[in-house]
């Protein structure tokens, strides 16, 4: 097996024993992202679409490190603290993407990390 991990100061560090990605023969299976600016360390908190973009950028951030973007990614993960929220998170998602969208699902939990709001994994090649 070729497991690749290649850490990137432009997207959080992990705040557990877990590396921001892996990359196993050509697939890269990113960790959740949640909205912490990794410029600062602070976590956005509040505005659900902020937290949104900041998180999308997140996973932007650690696809550059690999040589990706965010076209490469065919799999996400979304846990929300509310499915109210559903529709505000969905447009800044879609944002990130032209065509072509990823598979995905939607989970809503009753707490994340940090008590954000939303979390999202995602898997690219």
């Amino acid at each position: 097996m070729d497991k690749q991990i290649i850490p990137t100061d432009a997207a959080p560090a992990p705040i557990g024993p877990y590396s921001q990605a892996v990359m196993v023969n050509g697939t890269l299976y990113i960790s959740g992202q949640i909205p912490i600016d990794p410029a600062t360390s602070l976590v956005i908190m509040g505005d659900i679409e902020a937290e949104t973009r900041q998180v999308m950028e997140n996973l932007g951030a650690i696809l550059k490190a690999y040589g990706l973007d965010h076209s490469h990614i065919v799999k996400t993960t979304i846990f929300i603290t509310s499915m109210n929220d559903f529709a505000r998170i969905n447009a800044v998602y879609g944002s990130f993407f032209t065509k072509d969208f990823p598979a995905r699902e939607t989970v809503q939990v009753s707490r994340l990390p940090k008590d954000v709001q939303v979390e999202i994994s995602c898997i690219a090649v």
